[in-house]
């Protein structure tokens, strides 16, 4: 599991002691460093997302699948609404996927934090 530095969330290998980037000293058992991401996204935010607003691909934007976010936003927009429920189904079931872990890490591969 990757640690953080504390002081500038950079991501530390597991043997260093010391972030080279802000020259903090880093403790071993988790006293100088913290094992999350501090800008992970929300597992939460981006489940309730595809559930409520999922017609607009809002939570694929949250997430940064930014050309899947603009396939639904199209649909519903260009369809003027008639074709919204296609994407708010596939909203719908999106974001049931992300809150059950089907859909665990962002488009950069990061994981979703609960």
């Amino acid at each position: 599991m990757a640690k953080f530095c504390t002081n500038c969330g950079t991501e530390l290998n597991e043997e260093q002691d010391i972030c080279l980037k802000c020259g903090v000293k880093v403790n071993k058992n988790g006293g100088g460093n913290v094992n999350h991401d501090p800008n992970a996204k929300s597992k939460m935010a981006a489940g309730l997302l595809g559930i409520f607003l999922g017609a607009l691909g809002v939570h694929n934007f949250y997430l940064g699948y930014t050309g899947r976010a603009v396939a639904q936003l199209l649909i519903t927009i260009l369809s003027c609404g008639i074709l919204s429920v296609v994407s708010a189904v596939w909203g719908l079931i999106e974001g049931i996927m992300i809150l059950s872990g089907s859909i665990n890490t962002d488009a950069n591969g990061k994981p979703l934090t609960d």
